[in-house]
């Protein structure tokens, strides 16, 4: 099977710089596998690697949509498995990297979208209504409830092929011989580490990149679901405070990351390593020591 490394974790854990790292050791090419850094002008918000950052190391699917544009987790699917195919064949290392787990298990899994042009419209149904409904005909679902896209692709595909949506879930199987790589802290110092972040991202710019994001008036998917554009939008509208604004967009960051977790921990079967940020060389060290044992 082809090889191939994912380093998944929470905002603020370190997988950039872990990224960078591995893929000097290993002849690497990254792939980004968040589902927001594939849009334009969305940098400091979606924590997009800088050119400075990338150190000169080819990186894929950032930058490629435009804010009014569509992706789904179809076409991530398939751009994911060429990208792979592109690097494999430069005899390069593909490394995933991101927090989007649902896209990245898509990308690398025996994963089928059968239903894709056959969408139901739930417009008429508010989030805990479809969630009730998935509930009831999917007990076993560990869907959030507040992911309403995931609801509504779970309900579609029950809907077309009479088997609950967990089910199917259990009968993938992985298309590549993947090295899961997770990093992961203390709570407390994860989101401590989540506050600054977000004040650091204020610092270099983030109003200013959310006021440009504003004026446009596009409210599409790509420009709601990240953290840090929509929660500065009751700024703009002098609706809101700047610290009520900053210190919302902190709280969603955290209650996305222990998502981020719950999420892993069920889905997938990655090895953990605790980071430390005192001395991070330590932990690339880890890693690769890791990785030489399991060629």
């Amino acid at each position: 099977m082809e090889k191939v490394i994912v380093i998944v974790g929470p905002t603020a854990v370190g997988k950039t710089a872990l990224s960078i790292a591995l893929a000097k050791k290993l002849k690497g090419e990254i792939i980004n596998a968040d589902s927001t850094q594939v849009y334009k002008y969305m940098n400091i918000a979606t924590a997009k690697a800088t050119l400075k950052e990338q150190e000169g190391i080819p990186h894929h699917l950032l930058d490629i949509k435009e804010l009014e544009e569509d992706y789904s987790v179809y076409d991530f699917q398939k751009d994911v498995r060429e990208k792979i195919k592109e690097i494999l064949g430069r005899d390069h290392m593909p490394i995933l990297v991101g927090g989007t787990g649902f896209y990245i298990k898509a990308a690398l899994y025996d994963y089928h979208f059968d239903d894709e042009e056959e969408k139901e419209n739930y417009d008429n149904f508010t989030t805990e209504e479809l969630y009730s409904k998935l509930s009831e005909q999917d007990p076993k679902t560990e869907i959030h409830p507040h992911n309403r896209k995931r609801i509504e692709r779970a309900l579609t595909y029950m809907k077309h092929h009479r088997q609950p949506y967990s089910e199917k879930e259990k009968t993938e199987t992985c298309l590549y011989d993947v090295t899961w790589i997770g990093l992961t802290t203390d709570r407390e110092t994860l989101y401590r580490r989540i506050n600054d972040r977000v004040d650091v991202m204020i610092q270099n710019g983030l109003l200013e990149e959310a006021q440009m994001i504003y004026s446009t008036h596009i409210r599409s998917k790509a420009v709601m679901t990240p953290i840090g554009y929509k929660e500065l939008f009751p700024y703009f509208e002098g609706a809101s405070s700047l610290e009520e604004c900053v210190d919302k967009m902190k709280q969603h960051s955290r209650n996305y990351a222990k998502r981020q977790y719950t999420w892993f921990r069920n889905q997938m079967y990655i090895t953990w390593y605790e980071v430390d940020f005192k001395n991070f060389n330590h932990t690339i060290e880890e890693v690769l020591n890791s990785i030489g044992k399991q060629k």
